[in-house]
């Protein structure tokens, strides 16, 4: 073993190894930063470079990428509220309000730190396990993946603040939205309207972009405010220190953290989608004062980012020890593997033992050059926060909508996508979270998958009972849930005044939200119900008989503070007046119309021409800029579409009418 490791080590630092390790990891922070892309396509975009290429530099540059997309997705993260990757969707709740509180160099040296020590201790933790990891893969069948998922999900009970009924709701929307589409079990379209986009189901891009992105530019753009809400010249630490501070106050955080991601992360096909979810739920069930998490809290950003850039090791264990990949990254480095004439299995372990702890300290350097690097580029990457708002809209709006036609390069992806930036405003408007819309759509097809093999497998529902690993996450599962509604059991009657316009214009969107949702719900139970195969119809139907009663709870607990509302406004006409101010319902009007008119002139002249078209609008008639710095800003959206998505994507624009 101790030769297999400096054998691997002495490979690592062979030329020309170490070069491509190095662009590998250059490549990977700058796939990593830009919303849509990610790990996946990343390697997807190298691997043809490889097939020339030795297996050890071949790896070197693959691993490279690999191991730090979860590193650099923190930044738009962090700065823009918006997901880089899955990866990053739960060091959100935590670090854009850091950012707001003009703290984001502080969440940048907590999780670049954080995530150098998560991408170590995993890749450690890789080579200690990899012999006696057998039969813990082997000890999950399908009740355990089933369970395990379910677990998952319990954490929107935590990411749900006051009101867990709001936030199991949301949880059943995201489930629902899964089941659009063909099911992968039976041959029977699902909520598809009609259009052939939606038969093939959703993509969760566009969805996260969406849902997150739209709303946080909409309010920098309405309010005319940069991301920190904090004068730059009012923040006294805008430095690392802190940050890298805080990983050592809360080493046994970031420690257990660690092994979370290890641990679930090499459970295939579900480690990564939910493992910094349960991180982030471990950080907040963990600690004494829990006021502060989705509020700004540090520990918010460390748990999560220990536990995605570990779970990149532990995906590696059963792709190489068994062939099975533990995530969609991790099934390309597996296909790498065969093309490279390599077999995973016994052979890894013995015969290439020397390429599987190259492998390893191919994660554990990436870890540590990126978390360097972006360490030197966080002082600059933080002082994005303080720039005037309309500085940044309509670029960051560009990268969005392209980085949602990353997708599936159809149309349907953007209407998607603005349809959840729709959803995302009215839910943040109305006090609903976000984030479990996410995670159930990412657990979505795994659960239905799952629950229909298991009950074919097994006979009834002995299983819930008869197998202790089940057993022990059903107990998890209730002991979550338990912890999460301590609390919120015995929620006050929210009280409005003529003062607190802020309450009950909240009450008004959320009711409106929950009335909407109801709606949706029966005619999605009523549309079910007609299915011609049962099998098709089993989990919607199952999603919505729970998410039904949920939505009817909240809809008659908001009736009732909207009345109360209502009265203290004096009638119905002010109290909408107060709202709508409230909301800046005018502006996020004007915002989307905006928008709608980019794609408009998408249909017409293609992207290549309408983004910055738009960008030239948005500065001149909504900015106030110059027309000098308008078009100079165009110019360079223009450079931007054509060199990095035309060029180095290689992907196909939207034909326009005008231009083919």
């Amino acid at each position: 073993m101790i030769d297999g490791v400096l054998a691997g080590l002495l490979l690592v630092f062979s030329w020309p190894t170490i070069g491509y390790l190095f662009l590998g990891v250059f490549v990977g922070m700058w796939v990593g930063a830009v919303p849509g892309l990610g790990g996946v396509v990343g390697l997807v975009l190298l691997l043809p470079f490889t097939y020339s290429m030795e297996p050890v530099p071949a790896f070197a540059l693959l691993m490279g990428l690999y191991a730090v997309t979860s590193t650099s997705d923190t930044i738009s993260a962090i700065m823009l509220g918006i997901p880089g990757s899955v990866a990053s969707q739960a060091t959100i709740l935590d670090g854009y309000p850091l950012a707001k509180k003009g703290q984001a160099a502080r969440a940048f040296g907590a999780a670049f730190t954080v995530s150098a020590f998560g991408g170590v201790f995993g890749a450690l933790l890789m080579a200690v396990s990899i012999p006696f990891i057998l039969p813990i893969i082997f000890a999950f069948g399908l009740p355990e993946f089933l369970m395990l998922a379910l677990l998952g999900l319990t954490m929107v009970s935590v990411l749900s603040g006051g009101s867990i009924a709001r936030g199991l709701s949301v949880a059943a929307l995201g489930l629902l939205l899964t089941t659009v589409g063909y099911a992968e079990a039976t041959v029977i379209p699902r909520f598809h309207l009609g259009t052939d986009y939606l038969l093939d189901g959703l993509s969760i891009v566009p969805i996260a972009l969406g849902l997150f992105g739209i709303p946080e530019l909409l309010e920098m753009a309405v309010k005319n405010t940069s991301i920190s809400r904090v004068d730059m010249s009012n923040v006294r630490d805008r430095g690392m220190r802190r940050g890298i501070k805080d990983v050592f106050k809360h080493r046994w955080l970031a420690l257990r953290s660690s092994l979370v991601g290890v641990y679930v992360g090499i459970l295939p096909g579900l480690g990564g989608a939910i493992v910094d979810w349960i991180a982030y739920g471990h950080a907040v069930q963990s600690a004494r004062d829990k006021s502060k998490f989705g509020h700004g809290d540090i520990r918010g950003v460390i748990a999560p980012e220990a536990a995605n850039n570990s779970s990149r090791a532990g995906a590696l264990i059963p792709t190489v020890a068994f062939g099975i990949p533990g995530s969609p990254g991790a099934a390309i480095l597996l296909s790498a593997l065969v093309i490279k004439g390599l077999q995973p299995g016994p052979d890894m372990l013995t015969v290439n033992l020397d390429l599987t702890f190259s492998m390893v300290w191919d994660i554990a350097l990436a870890n540590i050059l990126a978390a360097g690097l972006l360490m030197l580029l966080s002082r600059q990457i933080g002082k994005v926060a303080f720039l005037p708002a309309h500085s940044v809209v309509p670029g960051v709006m560009v990268v969005l909508l392209m980085g949602a036609w990353v997708a599936t390069s159809s149309m349907g992806d953007w209407w998607t996508c603005l349809a959840m930036g729709a959803l995302g405003y009215a839910m943040k408007q109305g006090g609903w979270p976000r984030p479990p819309l996410i995670l159930a759509f990412v657990l979505g097809t795994l659960i239905e998958n799952n629950y229909q093999l298991t009950m074919q497998v097994y006979d009834g529902l002995s299983w819930m009972y008869q197998r202790p690993i089940v057993i022990c996450i059903e107990i998890a599962i209730v002991v979550t849930i338990v912890l999460a509604a301590r609390g919120v059991t015995q929620p006050k009657p929210m009280r409005v005044t003529q003062t607190d316009n802020a309450d009950s214009a909240k009450s008004l969107m959320s009711l409106s939200l929950a009335t909407a949702l109801l709606a949706l719900f029966v005619w999605a139970y009523l549309s079910a119900q007609g299915f011609d195969d049962k099998d098709a119809a089993q989990f919607p139907v199952t999603i919505l008989t729970a998410g039904i009663p949920l939505l009817m709870f909240v809809f008659i607990q908001d009736g009732r503070n909207c009345f109360h509302g209502i009265r203290a406004c004096g009638g119905v006409g002010a109290a909408l007046h107060l709202a709508s101010q409230r909301w800046e319902l005018w502006g996020s009007l004007r915002f989307f119309a905006l928008v709608l008119a980019a794609v408009a002139m998408t249909y017409a002249a293609g992207q290549q021409l309408a983004l910055p078209l738009f960008v030239a609008l948005y500065l001149r008639s909504w900015a106030r800029f110059g027309w000098p710095a308008s078009l100079a800003y165009a110019a360079a959206s223009w450079l931007l579409i054509w060199g990095l998505y035309t060029k180095a994507l290689k992907m196909h624009l939207y034909p326009s009418l005008l231009f083919g």
